[in-house]
């Protein structure tokens, strides 16, 4: 479904990355006029060097599909699985293999790129091939409603004040090799990502991928610093970049050493070697004309390739600023960009830059105490693989002792279920629901939120409603003291709140919008005392606990309606596993 805005808008993208690229097909297909700055002509980049490692898994590949970018490229094979090892110090290793619940996939962005820039042409799009620099963007803020940058290249990246809060590296934390191959020995378990790791040393990630000259298989090498992995800094040319990844995996990592005997590189241009230091940047950068500018994927979130989140972030990016600048109609000022950025970063980077970020370090002893778990227990391998396309997953466990305990002796406590608790989610997700955060307030004026689609209207008279929360959650006690709670109904542009608010922490509420109190006080009916309502919901119910029920791993809590609010909208839905639009039926 898509937003027509009330008038044309006229965007420059200054970048002609998977983000830059991906956003400016969305907004031409939304009806923007727009200008995409590239450095390269598409036939500069097919025959350019490679650019990244790139490997897309499942919501990032959504995102292509619903803008006909997956109908632009050639089919390139399935990653079906995961399989990840590690070897310790202490002489002591883990090892696992899961399958994926979505085949995720490599195209070499020499192959996606310039097919993106040709349909961008080709829906009218205007591309001017140039190394922009400020002065450059300085012209298009002049010409264009709004520029979004999302290239450092030109001193651009200077634009963007780090952000010391959220960017703990003043270095680089490995030394990445990337090397694309063809003739290497396919895995004898199918198509999928491998992951190895040597503590201490670096880690070695493969998949079969699909590049210019047909398909491949990508080896990327990254090296703590320093380390005896650190071996590329005098290579001068792709034979000799070859000839060390040869011996660099026979030293560390001989199961790939095997598969690589007969390989060879799948063109010249198949190599890269490099490190950069992680880095999260404000989004609103200012021209010296005083003009602003908004920050878009590596510009303002970089992360180390170790966890394969760069085209991820860059693709999910583009379509959080794809949302929010199709459904603004008012002046995109300094605080509309910075709300599109915490949007994104709280709705989705927060997370892949922590994940990647304890990745760099050595890991902590409940982190080996998952893994070791995993190697034992299915279902806590597959929610390490899983993370892998959304790093929310994580929250809380990967970061919090206690809660890693916790989460692995629930996922113990699953295997003697009645059913496989992954495909009942997935059967039981076939039922399409709404989105509700539900709110309180405890007696010292804490607040507390969790993500809810289990709400329902049980009673209109009296009027009472009833929603389910897990017993493992952090916040449910908060919610058992209150006697009262706010359920609001999210809006289609709110998703980033379904997801703030769905892992543990203080702040959830943080740039949260609320309904003032004495807005509240004016609705009939209301309490003196009033649970958080959100802004911008759909609908808002503020409720009197009235009755509690235990429900094997949930607590059911009715609650009448005191007060409430229905302004209307477009719902945000979800159905298998997924956010939805909702749209009338064609039929009605």
């Amino acid at each position: 479904m898509q937003h027509t805005p009330s008038r044309s808008r006229s965007v420059a993208v200054v970048g002609a990355g998977p983000a830059g690229t991906t956003l400016a097909l969305g907004l031409l297909q939304h009806g923007c006029a727009v200008t995409l700055v590239s450095d390269r002509t598409a036939e500069e980049i097919r025959t350019g060097t490679v650019m990244s490692s790139q490997i897309t898994f499942e919501s990032a590949l959504e995102v292509e599909a619903s803008l006909g970018v997956t109908d632009l490229l050639p089919l390139s094979p399935p990653l079906g699985r995961m399989s990840y090892d590690t070897r310790r110090l202490d002489g002591s290793t883990a090892a696992f293999a899961v399958p994926l619940d979505t085949p995720a996939r490599s195209v070499d962005l020499r192959l996606k790129v310039p097919a993106l820039l040709e349909e961008i042409e080709r829906l009218g799009g205007k591309v001017v091939v140039r190394s922009a620099g400020v002065e450059d963007v300085e012209d298009l803020a002049r010409t264009h409603d709004l520029v979004v940058v999302s290239t450092g290249r030109g001193g651009l990246v200077q634009l963007f004040e780090t952000d010391a809060d959220h960017t703990p590296y003043d270095a680089p934390q490995r030394v990445a090799a990337l090397t694309y191959l063809t003739g290497v020995e396919p895995d004898p378990a199918g198509p999928g990502l491998r992951y190895h790791s040597v503590e201490g040393v670096g880690e070695c990630f493969t998949c079969p991928g699909l590049t210019v000259g047909g398909p491949c298989d990508i080896f990327v090498v990254e090296a703590v610093p320093g380390g005896p992995l650190d071996v590329w800094g005098d290579v001068s040319s792709p034979e000799e970049h070859l000839a060390r990844l040869r011996d660099a995996l026979a030293e560390h990592f001989p199961q790939e050493a095997e598969r690589v005997r007969g390989a060879s590189l799948a063109d010249g241009n198949g190599v890269l070697r490099g490190s950069f230091t992680p880095v999260v940047r404000r989004p609103v950068g200012t021209l010296p004309s005083g003009a602003r500018v908004l920050g878009m994927a590596d510009v303002v979130v970089l992360n180390d390739p170790l966890t394969s989140q760069g085209s991820n972030n860059a693709i999910k990016s583009a379509s959080f600023y794809l949302e929010a600048i199709t459904a603004h109609d008012g002046p995109f000022d300094a605080a509309w960009m910075q709300r599109t950025f915490d949007h994104f970063w709280r709705g989705w980077a927060q997370w892949a830059c922590a994940w990647t970020n304890s990745w760099l370090r050595p890991s902590e002893p409940h982190q080996r105490e998952v893994v070791d778990a995993a190697v034992r227990h299915p279902g806590v391998a597959a929610q390490i693989v899983a993370g892998f396309d959304d790093a929310r997953l994580f929250s809380p466990w990967w970061f919090d002792a206690d809660a890693a305990r916790a989460f692995v002796a629930e996922q113990v406590a699953t295997e003697s279920a009645r059913f496989d608790p992954r495909d009942l989610r997935r059967a039981l997700g076939q039922y399409a629901t709404g989105v509700t955060v539900v709110t309180c307030e405890d007696d010292e004026g804490r607040r507390w939120g969790m993500t809810a689609n289990s709400f329902t209207s049980v009673s209109l008279n009296p009027p009472l409603v009833l929603w389910a929360a897990a017993k493992s959650s952090p916040s449910l006690p908060a919610f058992l003291a209150a006697d009262r709670f706010a359920v609001n109904v999210l809006a289609s542009d709110q998703h980033h709140l379904s997801r703030q608010f769905s892992t543990s922490g203080a702040e959830k509420f943080e740039g949260v919008t609320l309904v003032p109190a004495d807005e509240l006080a004016e609705q009939p009916g209301a309490a003196a005392v009033r649970p958080p309502v959100l802004e911008g919901t759909v609908a808002h119910f503020a409720c009197r606990r009235t009755d509690l029920v235990d429900a094997g791993d949930h607590v059911v809590l009715f609650g009448e309606i005191e007060a409430y609010d229905a302004p209307g909208g477009e719902p945000l839905v979800f159905h298998s596993g997924s956010y939805r639009l909702a749209t009338k039926h064609p039929d009605l």
